[in-house]
């Protein structure tokens, strides 16, 4: 919600100081930073099946060495925020860096399960407090119009491409040194971008005030056991008693979360925020499209290396792509945006996105990466590219200087939570229908297997190709369409829900008055 005129802030005068060469070093920080966290969301990936030989994980333990990240980084991220506005973004910022430096390293050298699932939670701790951090920065660094709309296009679009970047980064890793240096990577990076933090990036003002402890430990504790919930179905079904619980307690806890913010006198997520329907809307459509663009990544991670065979490397080599098109996405929203504003770009991205996933859905075992697989996939990149950017920006409109740090927090929550919840659901989705799927092709595979064959799959229950490769096509084609569904529906919130003002365009083209301070 937008306030009355109020003369500038430290922020705000540091942003207006910005420009030339620092700028860009500023921005190459920030983005290095994002870069870092958002790949290792992915680079551990490809690595699994070499940790689960070196440390004897089981099948159902190693799916935590994935959870232990995702469950941190998406419950803390909204104190993570908040703490970079009260106590300085700029060393919360370093804080977070080193910490996750502290968490890659140890893990690194992890020597059994324990040790390594430690040192993934505490990656995901100091990620929480680096990535709201790193956003908020932008806003507090580059001048409100051009040079704020190009630092939002470049980390968006390091925010979205991230994800292939680490497809990539992990299959060259894993094929060239070993598992451990997925995680030995982030040392030096982290360590570069701490120490060239202090020269290229000012310090915001404090804004003294108290930590909302109550708001902070409802909040964590409720989104932790919120993500927990989702993975959990994903794994055991919506039936399982420990998921339902775990949904169950989420919901007194973020209820007494809600009731604890309304009384707070400095709450750690203002509640107003979700007053400004843009504001609101935005966070639905990421929602929406976080469950598209993690469910993309999974199910064509499985599709091109168990269907079309591809090794690790080339399973990275192919979403390579992706990153590129992300930014050609970016780059053309941030540069239009301010005439159009961020709607047009709303809308169309997420058309985009549904008909890349639409197209997917029509893969079987006999396409080919260039025929089926290509085409579809950088066209939701594209749409991606342009909604990134859009929502983003429209996130952190018209929020003070004050709140930047938790506003950013609770885009980036929503993100995890949006692609937790999407990608159960999709993996319910692809469940069912490769279930089916099984029970035609068992029987096509009994009448045709020799006797070892049959001996094999009494022993295991597992299909082998091309029966296998049947089963996990028809599944993950399922898993599309449920995705361009959560497409569609954001284009829908787009259309509906957001309004551009003429205020806004103004603000935009850096020619509005003061914001809010």
């Amino acid at each position: 919600m937008s306030s009355s005129p109020q003369p500038a802030s430290a922020e705000q005068t540091t942003a207006r100081e910005g420009g030339g060469g620092g700028s860009v070093m500023a921005l190459l920080v920030i983005a290095s930073c994002q870069l870092m966290v958002v790949l290792d969301i992915t680079i551990v990936n490809i690595a699994l099946p070499h940790i689960q030989s070196a440390l004897d994980f089981s099948t159902t333990s190693l799916s935590w060495v994935i959870n232990a990240y995702t469950l941190t980084f998406g419950g803390l991220l909204l104190l993570g925020g908040r703490t970079g506005d009260i106590l300085g973004r700029r060393r919360v910022f370093i804080f977070g860096v080193l910490l996750f430096v502290l968490a890659s390293l140890l893990g690194g050298l992890a020597q059994n399960e324990a040790q390594l699932l430690g040192a993934r939670a505490l990656q995901g701790v100091g990620g929480a407090i680096a990535s709201p951090t790193a956003l908020a920065l932008i806003s507090t660094t580059f001048r409100e119009g051009p040079e704020r709309n190009r630092a939002f296009g470049v980390f968006a679009a390091v925010s979205a491409g991230g994800g292939a970047i680490g497809l990539l980064a992990g299959g060259i890793l894993v094929e060239w040194l070993n598992w451990r240096w997925v995680l030995f990577v982030n040392v030096p990076i982290g360590l570069l971008i701490a120490l060239a933090t202090p020269r290229w990036i000012k310090e915001s003002a404090r804004h003294p005030g108290h930590f909302d402890i109550a708001g902070a430990l409802t909040s964590t504790v409720g989104m932790v056991l919120l993500v927990y919930g989702f993975i959990r179905a994903a794994q055991d079904g919506w039936r399982d008693t420990l998921t339902l619980a775990s949904f169950g307690a989420a919901a007194v806890v973020l209820a007494v979360f809600i009731l604890i913010e309304r009384r707070s006198r400095q709450p750690i997520t203002p509640l107003h925020m979700f007053a400004d329907r843009n504001r609101a809307g935005t966070y639905g459509i990421m929602l929406c499209l976080a469950a598209a663009i993690f469910g993309m990544f999974f199910f064509l991670t499985l599709f091109v290396q168990n269907v079309l065979d591809f090794s690790p490397l080339q399973a990275g080599l192919a979403f390579l792509p992706v990153s590129a098109v992300i930014a050609i996405g970016a780059g053309l929203a941030s540069r239009f945006l301010p005439r159009f504003g961020p709607k047009p770009f709303m809308v169309v991205g997420a058309v985009l996105a549904s008909a890349g996933l639409a197209w997917l859905t029509l893969t079987d075992v006999h396409s080919t990466y260039a025929g089926s697989v290509l085409g579809p996939m950088l066209v939701f990149s594209l749409g991606m590219g342009m909604e990134f950017v859009s929502l983003t920006l429209m996130a952190l409109s018209n929020v003070s200087v004050q709140e930047t740090g938790a506003a950013s927090g609770l885009l980036n929550a929503t993100q995890q939570v949006g692609g937790s919840l999407g990608l159960s659901i999709l993996v319910t989705m692809f469940g069912t229908a490769s279930t089916n799927e099984a029970e035609k092709q068992v029987s096509d595979f009994l009448a045709q297997a020799d006797p070892v064959e049959r001996i094999r799959f009494e022993r295991t229950g597992q299909l082998p190709p091309p029966w296998s490769d049947e089963v996990l096509t028809a599944g993950a084609s399922a898993a599309f369409v449920m995705a361009a569904i959560f497409t569609v529906l954001a284009a829908l919130i787009a259309i509906v829900v957001i309004q551009v003002r003429a205020c806004d365009l103004q603000r935009l083209q850096g020619s509005a008055g003061p914001g809010p301070g």
